[in-house]
């Protein structure tokens, strides 16, 4: 059985840092339905560990949940930036490290219901830039944690890590014998 569903027409109804459409769409049985879609450049998440084994996290206010989330330094693919890129630079403004070494882990989409944003996810070793700072942004405020490997998986089976990119992240790093 075919299950792909044919684009039909689609109407934007909001552009800003995300844009919303609407897309008219024929499903596998010919009928029409209509999809709400998110559209995100995408984004780029590391795992760090630190020069003494530990994992540096970053602990952040998330609105929308309206609580703080443990979380791995993530964030916006910036103008068409490669993944790579995105992931070295916002470890470096979120936490002021720079890694050693970089691995893609790989990729993982955060929400295909509704939102086309993928997430490349990867693994690197940090050491602290001579004398850097994190040069969050104007909006961002952040606390630096570190965590030993088992710390945070025992977080997430006690419910205190539930970021899914973090999740995602470690298990990929440990599954590929780097945690």
């Amino acid at each position: 059985m075919e299950l792909r569903e044919t684009l039909i027409g689609s109407e934007y109804f909001f552009h800003g840092m995300i844009n919303m459409r609407l897309d008219q769409v024929r499903t596998p049985n010919g009928s029409i339905a209509q999809r709400v879609v998110a559209e995100h450049p995408g984004a780029a998440a590391i795992v760090t560990v630190n020069q003494d084994g530990r994992l540096v996290l970053v602990r952040q206010y998330r609105h929308p949940i309206g609580r703080e989330l443990l979380e791995i330094p993530a964030g916006k693919l910036d103008g068409g930036e490669p993944p790579e890129q995105c992931a070295v630079r916002e470890l470096s403004e979120e936490t002021g490290l720079q890694p050693i070494e970089l691995l893609e882990l790989g990729k993982i989409v955060t929400a295909p219901g509704f939102c086309n944003e993928g997430i490349t996810l990867f693994f690197a070793r940090g050491v602290p830039q001579q004398g850097a700072k994190a040069s969050q942004d104007a909006d961002e405020f952040i606390e630096i944690e570190l965590l030993e490997v088992e710390q945070a998986f025992s977080a997430i089976t006690q419910g205190q890590i539930i970021d899914a990119k973090t999740i995602c992240g470690l298990m990929m790093a440990r599954a590929k014998g780097l945690l």
